[in-house]
This record gives structure tokens, C-alpha cells and sequence, in this order.
């Protein structure tokens, strides 16, 4: 159960956002706070917190309206007020812009939100974006292009392509085609799409640690050996200097990243190529924990104003299995 009881003066009112079934992340949260002797406490949010494993697995927690529900900000500010909560950990994509633009605000709450800057999320949450600022700084990519200017004939892609929503992620909506014209027949919103090259290979993601000077910390890649619903369920960390090269490179590209992030790549014959950006905690990042690259408590130290103590020493060759696991609740007490 939650590590939250530790005679310290550092304590820790954190607040999980988007919480789903992320038992995995909350867990590393509270072993890293108990290696600090931080007394943390954690609170899950969810549009259906009830049904959430990480609400329940966590110390509380509390339903809000969906993030996409033009009263999701006013429900957190309240909560962070009520809750005294001094740090966000956003988990899903969709919340990272709205909480970027809201910094300010949080601040004088006297609230962190572990987030990169507006103009970095806006582009890691737009494909086609990602795609023109990569190969602007000369990142290996696949061409990338919008789906309606293939099916409108104004650019030409030959196959075979991967179809991916603009801003989709957790592979939602993913399509794969042999030739552009098989597009035309997927009733697709075009407008809303990008056609990419497919790249062969072994996939990797790399899950990444920025401090919040800007610096690039620690650099841990794993290779994706299973997926389900496009997260890693079977990995292994593996040190690679050219993904690494690739990191630096994308720190540069995108100097606003801060705190956690991950992209993916996969390694052709030609070498490895940059297909994805996330600028958040990656779905597989548990085995980079478990190698000891230990994010939660990085970012406790910068929040709590302790020398950060981020490193890039971290195992090589680490398997993770995952398998599926429940959390038990009991009946409420009428």
C-alpha cells in the first residue's frame, strides 16, 4: 500500500490527472519519495474515478469533469486549492497543452505542473508538425504528408503507408496500406489525417529526462519486442549511442521539453528514424524505473528545490514482462 507515513519535514501533495490504470506509474511515485524520505501523498483524478485503478490504488481521489469539458480547469483549480496540492502529473496527451497555457495560474495556486512549454506540446501533439520540425533539423524521419493533399493528388506518396490522425496517440485510429489510392476507400476525414511512409524494423521507444534548466539528463531506450493497444507489454532496455545522438538532437529542436518525454523510432537498414514524439510519461516507462532510471524522483527533488540528482546510470539488457493484475475494492460502507 501507499509509502505516505515517513517522519520528514519534506512532504508532497500530489496530484495524478488522467489516473486510468496507471498503478504502475503512481508506484514508482511512492518508492522514490520513500528513497528521498519525502512524506507523499498522492490524489488520482478521473472522469470516472470510481472505476480508476490508480484512484484506488492511490491515497484518495476525486471524479472531474472530462478534459475535454470546458469546466475540467475551473474543477482542477478548485481541487488544487481544497487539496493543497503543490504537483501535477499529467498522463494523457490531451491535458498537456491546457495545462502548459494554464502555468501561470497554477503558479500562484502554489502548484507545479510537470509540463514542457505551449509552443513544445504543440508540436508533439501534431504529427505533421513533428514531421516539418524533425526534418528541419536534419532528424531522421519518414516522409510525411497530409492525407488530403495525397487524396486530392497534389502530392504523390507511394506505398506502403501508415494513415495516423493528426493528433491521435495510444495508436487509436492507425491504418496501414499498401498504395495511396486504398486511402480513398476508409471513409477517413482527411482533413484530420496524415499519410507516412511505413518504416521496417525494430521499434524502439525511448524514454527521455529533461531537467528544468533544459538539459538532457538520461537517455533509456528499449526495444519494443510485444505491444497491446500500443503499449509496450514485452521490452528491453538497450544502450544505444545513435538513439542517443538522436535525443540530443530533439532537445535541440524542441528547447522547451521539460521533465519527461519519450519518442519512438524504428531501425531500419539505413538506421534509426524518429516516427513519434510524446511529451510526457511514456506508457512503457515502468522498465525504465525498474533499470533505475528513477523520473518521480527527479522531479520531486526539482519541485521540492533539492539538487537534482538525474544521472544516465542506468541497466542494460533489463526484460519486462507485464502481465495483468487488479485492484480489489471493497463495498462503501452504507
Amino acid at each position: 500500500m501507499p509509502l505516505h507515513s515517513l517522519p520528514n519535514h519534506y512532504s508532497m501533495n500530489l496530484c495524478l490527472t488522467s489516473a486510468g490504470r496507471r498503478v504502475e506509474l503512481a508506484r514508482t511515485f511512492y518508492v522514490d519519495a520513500k528513497s528521498l524520505g519525502v512524506s507523499l501523498t498522492i490524489l488520482g483524478l478521473d472522469s470516472d474515478a470510481k472505476s480508476s485503478a490508480a484512484c484506488q490504488f492511490v491515497d484518495d481521489f476525486e471524479t472531474v469533469p472530462p478534459v475535454s469539458s470546458p469546466q475540467y480547469l475551473k474543477s482542477l483549480f478548485q481541487i488544487c486549492t481544497n487539496r493543497k496540492i503543490g504537483l501535477i502529473v499529467p498522463t494523457i496527451d490531451t491535458e498537456l497543452l491546457m495545462l502548459a497555457e494554464a502555468r501561470d495560474e497554477l503558479i500562484a495556486r502554489g502548484v507545479k505542473a510537470m509540463v514542457s512549454t505551449p509552443a513544445t506540446i504543440a508540436i508533439a501533439r501534431d504529427k505533421f508538425k513533428t514531421a516539418e520540425v524533425l526534418a528541419s533539423h536534419g532528424i531522421p524521419s519518414p516522409r510525411t504528408v497530409l492525407l488530403e493533399q495525397v487524396i486530392s493528388g497534389r502530392r504523390e506518396m507511394s506505398g506502403p503507408l501508415v494513415l495516423k490522425r493528426i493528433d491521435g496517440s495510444r495508436s487509436i485510429g492507425l491504418h496501414f496500406i499498401d498504395k495511396a489510392a486504398e486511402a480513398k476507400n476508409l471513409n477517413l476525414d482527411v482533413n484530420s489525417y496524415v499519410a507516412q511512409e511505413r518504416c521496417f524494423g525494430p521499434e524502439y521507444t525511448v524514454n527521455c529526462y529533461v531537467d528544468q534548466s533544459g538539459k538532457l539528463r538520461t537517455v533509456v531506450p528499449h526495444r519494443r519486442i510485444e505491444t497491446r493497444s500500443g503499449e509496450v507489454s514485452k521490452g528491453v532496455t538497450e544502450r544505444r549511442t545513435d538513439l542517443h545522438q538522436l535525443a540530443k538532437q530533439i532537445v535541440e529542436a524542441l528547447p522547451g521539453l521539460r521533465g519527461p518525454f519519450c519518442f519512438q523510432a524504428i531501425l531500419t537498414k539505413e538506421g534509426p528514424v524518429v516516427f513519434e514524439i510524446n511529451a510526457r510519461f511514456g506508457g512503457g516507462y515502468p522498465l525504465a524505473h525498474a533499470a533505475g532510471a528513477t523520473f518521480g524522483k527527479w522531479i520531486l527533488e526539482e519541485a521540492l528545490g533539492m539538487t537534482c540528482s538525474a544521472h544516465d546510470d542506468w541497466q542494460d539488457g533489463l526484460l519486462m514482462l507485464r502481465y495483468d493484475a487488479a485492484v480489489f475494492v471493497k463495498p462503501a460502507i452504507q
